[in-house]
């Protein structure tokens, strides 16, 4: 398997304290941490296609959008100076002109190539999505550079090498996860023993605390409030960690296998955390109870092997039951499964998708398969029941889309593209 892959998620009502506009897709799987957007949207696909706004080439790479300010932000592969870089670049939003390009540092992925969904390589690229926030862009390179550039210009205004300045340990297929910023901080996972688990301050760059000894994963950490408490959940090598964000104090810990690489981020819905692996590990939900100032979390369920875990693609929840794309790899045939969160149990299962990614928009389930297929579904759990779809991408699509004021922004190994989904357009109207 050449592809070593990402992922965000939450089920739980939040407080999100960034300064955003309701219209922004500022971090990867939006702007609540979870993968779900409540813009209404169009239901009834026109046979010709949603209409589009823009489709550009944007080679290599499985890098998701940011949205804001009136740009979008991914990051790709180019060649610079004889060598291969991850680049950032920033287009404008409504016509996908590149308004600027900063190299983020040499990379040199494991394996991989372009040749096809239905084999595994990986054609590969950058994995991590950018963080916009007001007048910065946070970029988190696969060499763990973890840097702060303008929105509008991509000038530098601070960096930080985790390898270098902090005893950073990468892993073998180097780093997928996104930067998650929150409350004036940006968290990753990646230092030494003693600074594993990381805050900066997103102005200055200064680390703001520094703790634990876990090794990193490819997850996106998330922010979510549990039993209303503020936290920050990493899931590393040893398993699902929640911290206090101001301060990185450990308010629970639950033991969860490693094995190879894990790519999707914690689901919280309510109380009841989320995780999975592939490579045979399994997937398991704990619910976390609070006594006092102290938490505890107990296993409700686990279940080994790729049957019910999810690769990369980080599942979304709705009225207590998991939708999300399971197995490992099953390059165009991985299942879209109904799970019971609370116990496992499954609703059903539509093979087909392959390792693609996961929203709920309008109260719909949005899947983007790894081969470029848009499908709108009713989150039901008696059956599969598919409302519309429509064809929008060539290359692989191992991400998730960003939704901003009614358009749908997603990319593959070959290109991006912009969709009119709003009520008027997906219906076949048009700006």
């Amino acid at each position: 398997m050449n592809w070593k892959p990402l992922a965000l998620l939450a089920g739980v009502t939040i407080t999100f304290t960034l300064q955003i506009t309701a219209a922004d897709w500022p971090q990867y799987r939006g702007p609540s941490h979870d993968g779900v957007c409540p813009d209404k949207i169009s239901q009834a696909w026109p046979e010709a296609g949603l209409h589009q706004f823009w489709k550009k080439p944007l080679k290599d790479g499985f890098s998701s959008f940011a949205v804001g300010g009136g740009k979008v932000f991914t990051v790709v592969a180019r060649e610079i100076e004889s060598a291969n870089q991850e680049v950032a670049v920033a287009m404008d939003a409504a016509t996908g002109t590149e308004l600027w390009a900063v190299p983020m540092g040499i990379a040199k992925y494991d394996g991989g190539g372009d040749s096809g969904t239905q084999d595994n390589k990986g054609g590969d690229g950058p994995r991590s999505t950018p963080a916009v926030v007001g007048d910065h862009v946070y970029l988190y390179s696969s060499r763990m550079v973890l840097k702060c550039v303008e929105a509008a210009t991509g000038k530098e205004v601070w960096s930080s090498d985790l390898i270098k300045d902090h005893g950073g340990r990468n892993i073998y297929w180097e780093n997928a996860a996104s930067p998650l910023v929150e409350d004036g901080l940006v968290f990753v996972a990646g230092g030494g023993n003693g600074e594993a688990l990381m805050a900066f301050d997103a102005q200055t760059g200064k680390v703001a605390w520094k703790g634990q000894d876990d090794k990193m994963t490819q997850s996106t950490p998330i922010a979510a409030t549990i039993l209303g408490v503020r936290q920050v959940i990493f899931l590393t090598q040893a398993g699902l960690v929640g911290v206090a964000p101001k301060t990185g104090n450990v308010l629970w810990r639950q033991a969860f296998p490693y094995k190879t690489s894990t790519g999707i981020s914690p689901v919280v819905s309510g109380d009841i955390v989320y995780c999975s692996a592939a490579y045979g590990v399994g997937a398991g939900a704990y619910r976390i109870a609070k006594n006092g100032a102290e938490f505890t979390s107990t296993q409700l369920w686990f279940e080994a092997g790729n049957g019910k875990a999810n690769h990369w693609s980080t599942p979304v929840v709705k009225d207590g039951y998991l939708y999300g794309i399971c197995n490992q790899a099953a390059y165009g045939k991985a299942p879209l499964k109904c799970l019971e969160l609370a116990t496992g149990k499954e609703m059903w299962s539509k093979p087909g998708f392959g390792p693609g990614g996961c929203l709920l928009v309008d109260g719909q389930l949005m899947i983007l398969s790894d081969a470029g297929d848009l499908v709108l579904i009713k989150p039901v759990t008696t059956e599969y029941t598919e409302i519309t779809r429509s064809h929008i991408l060539a290359g692989k699509c191992w991400n998730v889309p960003a939704i901003s004021n009614g358009r749908l922004y997603a990319r593959s190994t070959k290109e991006g593209v912009c969709l009119d989904i709003s009520p008027k357009g997906g219906s076949g109207g048009a700006e």
